[in-house]
Parts: C-alpha cells; sequence; structure tokens
C-alpha cells in the first residue's frame, strides 16, 4: 500500500491552522500526481562564484552565503520580486530568506521603490539632519513598547555596539550576560558562544579578538532561568545588562517560553541590570511592536535592523528616555555614523512601516509560516524521519531532530548532514532556504498560498528521497 500525500493539503482553505493530514491511497482521486519536479542546473552561478573567490574572502561578503554547511556553492542572484528570486541562470526559487528578513513585504516592492526613487532625486545622503528621520522614528516610537528615544544607525552589529557601550555607561558596570547561540553582531564583545555564522563554520568564536573583550561577558544557557540567577548571584552588582534574541533566529528558531522572559524581567528589576531585546530580527515581524509586543514582556533597550529600512542598510538602538539621553550629543556616550538616517533608508523604512500597521498583518503572516511549518514537519514525519519546528509572526524553523528544541546545545544535536542534503535538493527544485540550520526563515506579505502549497508537494517529494 502506497502512502501519499493527500490533495486535500493542497487545497485547504487560506484559514486552516490544523496540521495536514497524510493518509493511505488506493488509487482514488485522493492520490497526488507521480510526477517529479524538474531540478535546475547552476553553470553561470557556478562560473560567477568561481571568480568572485578570487576576489574576495571565501567570494562572498558576509560568511553565511558561502553554503559551507550544506555543502556545494552557492546560486548567484540576478534579480528579485515579491516572494520570488532568479538567479544567473534564469531559475526561478520562492524565496523564504527575503534579504535575512527586511523583505517582509515582498521584494522590489513598487511603492517602496517608487518612494525610493523619487528621495534619490533629491540626494543619496545628506550628512546632516533630514525630516525623514523625525518621521521614522515616530513610527518606531509609536509602535515598540519600550521605545522613548531612538539613534540611527547604519546595520544590527553597529546598533547592538552602541548599545552595549551605552548600557555600560548608563549602569557604570561592564559585565553583560547574553545567551549560548544567540547573535548580537561581529563585535568582539559578542563573539562568544554567537551561534548563526560561528556555529555555521564551527567556530567556537573568533580569532583577533582580544581576551579583554570578551572577560566581561557571561554565557547563560536560554530558556534556563537557573543558569541567569546563578551568574547574578557569583556577579552581584556587577551586571550591566542581560541581552537576548526575545526569539532566537541564529541558532535556527527556538522559541522563548513566556514565563522565561517574565522571570528576567523581574531579576533585572531586582539587580539593578538592564534588560534588552536584541529585535534586529524579530522587530516588525513577530508583531507590529516586535517580540515584546508578541510576549507581553517589554525591556528597557531595543536594538533594531532589517525590516525597519525596507531593504537598505539600516540599524537602530533605542530605550526609555532617561537611558537614551546618555548618547550623545545629549550626554557623555559617543556614537556616531556617516550614513546614519540616510534619506533613502528612511523612506524605505517609513514605507514599509505603513504596510506593515494596517490591520491584520502579522496574524496572516503567521497564519502562512504555521501552515508551511506545518506541512513540512507532517511531510518528514510521514517519511520517518525525526523533525520538530516552530513559527513567531512572518518567522519560523525547523530541526532534523525530535523536539522540542528550547536551547543551543540541543539545536546542536540536529541532523546537520540531512539538513545540507535537504537544503541542496530544496534548491534544485527551486526552493530557496536559508543555508544554514542555524539560521531561521522568513514568510512575506507577498507569499501566496499557492507558493507555500507548492514549496509542501517540493518537499514532501524531497523527504521521501531523504
Amino acid at each position: 500500500m502506497k502512502f501519499l500525500l493527500a490533495s486535500a493539503l493542497l487545497a485547504a482553505s487560506a484559514s486552516a491552522f490544523s496540521s495536514p493530514t497524510f493518509v493511505k491511497s488506493n488509487g482514488s482521486s485522493l492520490k497526488m500526481s507521480a510526477v517529479e519536479t524538474p531540478t535546475y542546473t547552476f553553470a553561470k552561478s557556478e562560473e560567477i562564484f568561481a571568480e568572485a573567490k578570487e576576489l574576495m574572502p571565501g567570494g562572498v561578503s558576509s560568511p553565511v552565503r558561502a553554503f559551507k554547511s550544506v555543502g556545494g556553492n552557492p546560486v548567484v542572484f540576478d534579480k528579485v520580486k515579491g516572494a520570488y528570486a532568479w538567479d544567473v541562470d534564469g531559475n526561478k526559487y520562492i524565496d523564504y530568506v527575503g534579504t535575512w528578513g527586511p523583505a517582509i513585504i515582498g521584494h522590489a516592492d513598487d511603492v517602496v521603490l517608487d518612494a525610493v526613487k523619487a528621495t534619490m532625486d533629491k540626494g543619496t545622503s545628506f550628512g546632516a539632519p533630514c525630516p525623514l528621520e523625525n518621521d521614522l522614528a515616530k513610527m518606531v516610537i509609536e509602535a515598540v513598547p519600550s521605545v522613548e528615544m531612538v539613534r540611527f544607525t547604519n546595520s544590527g552589529t553597529e546598533a547592538c555596539m552602541g548599545m552595549i557601550r551605552l548600557v555600560r555607561a548608563f549602569t557604570n558596570r561592564e559585565k553583560i550576560i547574553k545567551f549560548e547561540g544567540c547573535y548580537h553582531g561581529h563585535a568582539d564583545s559578542f563573539l562568544v558562544q554567537a551561534g548563526s555564522g560561528v556555529a555555521t563554520l564551527g567556530l567556537p568564536d573568533s580569532p583577533g579578538v582580544p581576551a579583554s573583550a570578551t572577560k566581561a561577558t557571561l554565557c547563560a544557557e536560554y530558556n534556563n532561568i537557573e543558569s541567569v540567577k546563578a551568574i547574578l548571584d557569583e556577579n552581584k552588582e556587577e551586571i550591566a545588562a542581560i541581552i537576548l534574541e526575545p526569539v532566537v533566529g541564529n541558532s535556527g528558531f527556538i522559541k522563548p517560553d513566556k514565563k522565561f522572559l517574565e522571570e528576567l524581567r523581574e531579576l533585572c528589576d531586582k539587580n539593578g541590570t538592564l534588560l534588552v531585546f536584541d529585535e534586529v530580527m524579530t522587530g516588525f515581524r513577530v508583531a507590529y511592536g516586535g517580540a515584546q509586543e508578541y510576549f507581553g514582556v517589554t525591556p528597557d533597550v531595543t536594538t533594531m535592523g532589517k525590516v525597519i529600512g525596507g531593504g537598505l542598510p539600516v540599524g537602530a538602538y533605542g530605550g526609555r528616555r532617561d537611558i537614551m539621553e546618555m548618547v550623545a550629543p545629549a550626554g557623555p556616550m559617543y556614537q556616531a555614523g556617516t550614513l546614519s538616517g540616510n534619506p533613502l533608508a528612511m523612506t524605505a523604512g517609513i514605507e514599509t512601516l505603513k504596510r506593515l500597521k494596517e490591520d491584520g498583518v502579522h496574524a496572516e503572516l503567521e497564519r502562512k509560516s504555521k501552515m508551511l511549518v506545518d506541512g513540512i514537519v507532517a511531510a518528514g514525519k510521514f517519511h520517518g524521519h525525526a523533525i520538530t519546528g516552530d513559527v513567531a509572526g512572518g518567522m519560523f524553523g525547523w530541526y532534523f531532530v525530535d523536539g522540542p528544541v528550547k536551547n543551543f546545545a540541543q539545536a546542536t544535536k540536529a541532523d546537520g548532514e540531512k539538513f545540507g542534503k535537504w537544503h541542496r535538493m530544496m534548491l534544485e527544485r527551486g526552493v530557496y532556504l536559508a543555508p544554514s540550520m542555524y539560521e531561521a526563515g522568513f514568510m512575506s506579505m507577498a507569499h501566496t498560498e499557492e507558493d507555500i502549497k507548492k514549496t509542501i508537494a517540493i518537499a514532501e517529494e524531497v523527504m521521501a528521497k531523504l
């Protein structure tokens, strides 16, 4: 008796939240087509990447793009639009990377492009105050519960660099607590058990980081409040801040227990320590007000990026007014940036947030994310694979391991070899996923149910071959 994914799954309604159903087929109309998806070839990508390796370290401008952890070489993109990407060989992909998160309303949105083009006619950078900064700042302050003032930067890493200096200046303490597998950019202080690209490359940290830069960085286990209490007890009145990804997207996808976040808030209040949410990934993605709105826990300081730039380079950090007034020129804590608040990034961010503020956007993003993850997990289990997955708003992920996964140590037990094979086979059939099992996936407003159904059907085909 042959078991196949029921066509009823692919005809599921837009409101369906339940897991997909697999049924025995006896040759009736429930049987899916046995036609296999054609696979792509990548001759031009291979040629361009071979040249790139002679010009740039590893052939890329950011390590995870090199496909080191999944095998094979990366495809080279030519263009993007909506939920899709095309490579230089003309292959079309359903894209669930979305330029690593910013493309939440879809790639190359016409409204955003038109606004950026109009702004560009006035100049690409002023190096002086511009009213667009005020406009985006007001939108961020209105949306994010913790933010009363905001400073714009050019990247999430830069935002986290400013943030760590700020929390130390405000508290007059040096030590910070971060969590195993949480990534906060590539500044020296944070490259300790940092997940993401560091984990992908199998490096415990990075050569070139002096011991003095990390001796004040203490690591706790995510979702384990006792590990935090132990560090606080051993370092009384010395911890400036507890810093975390409120949903981890740099160790795959790890959702926090709400109680864990609530207890962190209580511990910070008790110990005179600041609570910092790194919402570079989650900001405006899991909810309009970020993970702090989604879980109902408000930090003291928040870092942001990705979505608030609408696809252009941007970062920001913000928080309570009394904390932010430490930042120069209002206060003594120095941080600056030549292109910070540039009009193009501000414009793209403003137009993107306008769309995200519309009613029901994030509920729909979560519905589609759940439909995708439930379908892929069900297909994996049906074909005998250990697999688990979860979602939050327009962010999701899965691991080839029996779940749930609650911390980085558990994430490392996932089957990386199987993930690499899975990734390549999905890629060859037109589904572009993050090229590391330590990276989250991203849903956009542009993805259709048909895209998701097609992805699940391809996933079922691939799971049968793994």
